[in-house]
């Protein structure tokens, strides 16, 4: 089973991921650069950002078949 998952070009643990945000990101600064990104919130206070909705349906479908994995692995124990 993997433990990453492809977001924007970083390959992320994800035991790393805290929350994933169903919302794309508004700040409304004319300077911000994650307009319409999904924020990946990671440890430590650090963020990846999804650049669209297919990465961020990919983050989550990992994530959720990675912890049903580990709780698969718990009840067989």
């Amino acid at each position: 089973m993997p433990v990453f998952c492809h977001v924007d070009d970083k390959q992320v643990p994800l035991y790393r991921i805290v929350w994933i945000s169903d919302l794309p990101h508004f700040c409304g600064d004319d300077e911000c650069e994650r307009e319409g990104q999904y924020e990946i919130r990671l440890e430590e206070s650090e963020s990846v950002f999804a650049t669209n909705l297919a990465e961020h349906d990919a983050a989550v479908e990992a994530l959720q078949a990675w912890l049903l994995g580990q709780q698969q692995e718990d009840e067989s124990n």
